[in-house]
């Protein structure tokens, strides 16, 4: 499968721009859409499945017209919102069997094996009685994705799955998508730069809806190498730091701040070469559109 965005623009009744001009390719596998809060993510999000209309551009999943198709389009999509509400009195197995019929699984012998191998997939089994209003915020998250993956779905779209979640659950959040990605198009929207650099074979970062990068994580590293430096200063010696460099990102350990710059050869006084990550590559190329020391 490929998902081909071209050109997509929205523009909210408020003024808001939320995308402009984007456009991306994805194939099979896990794809991060990178991006501070209110970059335009979500809005992009809704967008490829069918919540809400474009005012310019084009979305196709191989031949199919997402945008005119919307129909066709749900039968092949599994979604994964920010916000996923469930009903709190009812039990894991009652609520994906009801999903399940909503999805057009009428034949109940069958739903109820689907049911079972799903939640058994996402490692619910145990606790298919339970009711949902029960469920630690990482259940509810893998139940979120039990429900997205009814139907066999060809796109999966999952946004800010792990905020909130504590290290272990976020963990078993990440080897369950992994598992997804092999055979399906899953996009994960995130602003956690550890999501992507963990689980996407491809990325975009994506500030004031406009896309800044599109490319491989690994390589948009080794694009950094030679250029990214850091040092220990006084806090009250930033802003003397940040007229005369680059500087993409702070940290405050143990009273000290450390500091990160971006720069072409060896800027000397005190800064030593750094070993650069995939969060050098994202705050580099946002740096520019926001405050960085405000993420």
């Amino acid at each position: 499968m490929k998902l081909q965005i071209n050109s997509l623009s929205k523009t909210y009744s408020n003024g808001v721009h939320a995308l402009k001009d984007v456009s991306l390719t994805l194939n099979n596998g896990m794809f991060g859409l990178l991006g501070p809060n209110g970059a335009g993510k979500s809005s992009l999000m809704r967008t490829i499945a069918t919540l809400q209309e474009a005012d310019a551009g084009s979305i196709y999943l191989d031949d199919l017209n997402v945008l005119k198709h919307k129909t066709e389009v749900r039968q092949l999509l599994g979604y994964l919102p920010q916000e996923f509400g469930v009903y709190p009195k009812i039990s894991a197995e009652r609520m994906l069997d009801h999903i399940a019929q909503l999805k057009g699984v009428g034949n109940s012998a069958e739903r109820k094996e689907l049911v079972a191998a799903l939640l058994d997939n996402v490692n619910l089994g145990k606790d298919k009685k339970k009711n949902l209003g029960t469920y630690s915020g990482g259940m509810k998250q893998r139940f979120g994705i039990a429900q997205a993956l009814i139907g066999n779905p060809k796109l999966i779209i999952v946004d800010e799955p792990t905020a909130g979640l504590d290290p272990a659950e976020r963990n078993r959040f990440y080897n369950l998508l992994s598992q997804l990605g092999e055979n399906t198009i899953v996009i994960l929207s995130t602003h956690i730069v550890e999501d992507v650099s963990t689980l996407c074979s491809n990325f975009a970062i994506i500030c004031q809806g406009e896309v800044l990068y599109a490319g491989e994580p690994d390589i948009a590293v080794n694009e950094m190498e030679g250029r990214i430096f850091s040092k220990a200063i006084d806090k009250a010696e930033l802003s003397f730091y940040q007229d005369d460099f680059s500087v993409i990102s702070t940290q405050l350990k143990t009273g000290k701040l450390h500091i990160r710059i971006i720069s072409e050869m060896d800027p000397g006084k005190g800064f030593a070469p750094a070993v650069p990550n995939l969060e050098d590559v994202y705050f580099s190329n946002i740096a520019t559109r926001v405050d960085v020391n405000s993420i």
